[in-house]
């Protein structure tokens, strides 16, 4: 399976298998399923509530520990009259506690509220401990991303945002790759929505290559982080080149989910708890 290079030279698997919404007592067969099949990078977060049956799943594998890429999420830390650099740190024991785990691969910032700067300054710490090999963010916007990036020691090695045809964020791509941060997707199927997996400009170019959509929004995706100028002097090799431009065609240039600048979803994420 391909890898990227992240900016602190940890290799990551491409193609990972996520864990969101997967009932707590279906998880662990599901990524027993994922792992059989060739998967060797998991994603799951503190907020999904299944980490527990994620590490089941990676002590039944009986797989080495080195040969998995395991992804996990800080959620927003809570501590008005405490200290959120230590409440980090203990969140992320109990992930590791929950996991079975001494140390994960990638350690994320799930949301960009609340104390996030005391919250990586530990997640620094722990990098530099080398139980959380590399660190990250996920739905940082650039504005937010840069002065996280301009005000602290370690730049961050992801940001994972929602990135699918219909919210294809190619300059937040751009900017990423200016700044060293690899972009992740999450949703890479939009969940279902507008109709994704009958849209008949991603169903055209299944049918052309004999493909599902599924397989040609990860290929697209794929394809993406890759610079690559082709050449081809072959006019199916053409044809098949500019049919991947055809789904640039697709981008509302939104979320189909919700705005991490409304709000009253800063006040609903904000509210939640968990440790």
């Amino acid at each position: 399976m391909k890898n990227v290079t992240l900016n602190n030279g940890v290799e990551m698997p491409i193609l990972g298998f996520g864990v969101f919404q997967i009932p707590e007592e279906e998880t662990q067969a599901a990524v027993e399923s994922a792992l059989a099949a060739g998967y060797r990078h998991l994603d799951t977060a503190a907020s999904y509530g299944n980490e527990n049956a994620v590490g089941a799943a990676i002590k039944a594998s009986g797989i080495k520990r080195e040969e998995l890429f395991i992804t996990t999420k800080l959620w927003i830390q809570h501590a008005p009259t405490g200290s959120v650099y230590d409440d980090t740190k203990h969140s992320f024991q109990n992930s590791m506690n929950r996991l079975g785990l001494d140390y994960v691969d990638l350690y994320l910032i799930h949301q960009p509220l609340g104390d996030y700067y005391s919250e990586w300054r530990a997640m620094q710490d722990l990098n530099k401990q080398g139980v959380a090999r590399a660190i990250g963010v996920s739905n940082f916007h650039p504005d937010r991303l840069v002065d996280l990036i301009d005000h602290n020691e370690i730049v961050p090695a992801v940001n994972q945002i929602e990135t699918h045809p219909f919210h294809q964020r190619e300059s937040d791509q751009e900017l990423m790759r200016e700044r060293g941060v690899q972009i992740e997707s999450w949703g890479p199927f939009a969940e279902g929505k507008n109709n994704i997996f009958t849209d008949p400009v991603l169903s055209a170019i299944a049918q052309a290559h004999e493909k599902s959509v599924a397989q040609v929004v990860l290929r697209w995706l794929i394809q993406r982080d890759v610079v690559v100028i082709p050449k081809s002097v072959r006019p199916e090799r053409m044809a098949q080149n500019l049919e991947m431009t055809r789904i640039t065609t697709l981008d509302t240039g939104a979320s189909l989910f919700f705005d991490h600048r409304d709000p009253a979803m800063v006040s609903w994420l904000g509210g939640r708890r968990y440790n």
